[in-house]
């Protein structure tokens, strides 16, 4: 009887397998890894981008610690991130379950809460802005007719944060898209078993809207902090970071190092800072989110 060979295809397949991935891999290295590496070490030079780079260690790091208006940036940008993420999951959260019914012409409406998502921090929009919280825009008009006293926006330093906050708490239309898609997929027996119990909305929300909703609230959460600590275009267009420096965070501070000022290692050292800061901050809510699901084990 013939012996029959095969032929091993393990060879042939790996090839194949890293020929279709080359593309990723190498945009990843060119686009990510070489750019990440490049800045850490201008993060350890005195660079102003025209003289060839010194070397000069932990200068950069040490002199960020008596930096003033790095401990401002810092402080704002925590102060920020702390005001608009709980406020725009819980906006989202709460305008995703009333766009959730099943009504005529819902779709409509769901287009119309995304669509600020879409504009962004643009011109026009930035333009808009600066006029609802003049000393007679439309702000200061509604507050006036629920009589409470106009507010100076752009002179008060405790409420200009609040103009960046407004602006990103309006456009929550991504984070509501996330929680409506979960929202879908919760199961309505659930619902139906509750009524039969006599739980009501709210007990209902507390004991199973959001139980079932733990790990997209975590995801929003996770995101919604990563973008807040790296917050530019909305204060550098509506405030410059006034007024005295209310609203200067840390991707404004680094703009300037880069761009103004030509001071190209410092501005890389603070951007490791900002990786660090989001970092530890994301590993904490990993932490908490496993004793969490620890304790419920």
């Amino acid at each position: 009887m013939k012996k029959r060979t095969y032929c091993n295809p393990v060879g042939v397949s790996r090839f194949t397998g890293l020929l279709l991935i080359s593309p990723f891999i190498l945009g990843l290295a060119a686009f990510l890894v070489y750019p990440f590496v490049c800045s850490f070490l201008l993060g350890l030079t005195d660079y102003d981008g025209i003289r060839p780079p010194e070397f000069s260690g932990l200068e950069n790091y040490r002199y960020m610690l008596k930096d003033r208006t790095f401990r401002k940036a810092l402080g704002v940008t925590v102060k920020y991130a702390l005001i608009l993420v709980p406020l725009k999951l819980t906006v989202s959260l709460l305008t995703a379950m009333l766009l959730n019914a099943e009504i005529k012409g819902i779709g409509i409406f769901r287009t119309a809460f995304y669509i600020p998502s879409i504009l962004g921090s643009n011109l026009a929009v930035v333009i808009m802005w600066q006029y609802l919280f003049t000393s007679k825009g439309l702000v200061n008009q509604l507050l006036s007719m629920a009589g409470a006293p106009p507010v100076s926006w752009y002179g008060d330093p405790d409420k200009a944060v609040y103009m960046i906050v407004l602006l990103r708490l309006w456009e929550f239309g991504s984070t509501m898209i996330i929680f409506l898609t979960a929202l879908r997929d919760v199961p309505k027996e659930l619902y139906d078993a509750a009524k039969v119990d006599g739980c009501g909305p709210v007990r209902g929300f507390f004991a199973i809207t959001l139980p079932q909703l733990k790990s997209v609230i975590f995801i929003n959460l996770v995101l919604q902090t990563i973008a807040a600590f790296q917050e530019f275009n909305a204060p550098y267009m509506i405030t410059g970071g006034g007024p005295m420096k209310s609203t200067y965070t840390l991707g404004m501070l680094i703009y300037d190092e880069m761009f103004r000022y030509n001071e190209q290692g410092y501005a890389n050292a603070l951007s490791w800072v900002m990786f660090m800061v989001i970092s530890a901050a994301v590993a904490v809510m990993y932490a908490v989110s496993a004793l969490m699901r620890r304790d419920e084990e």
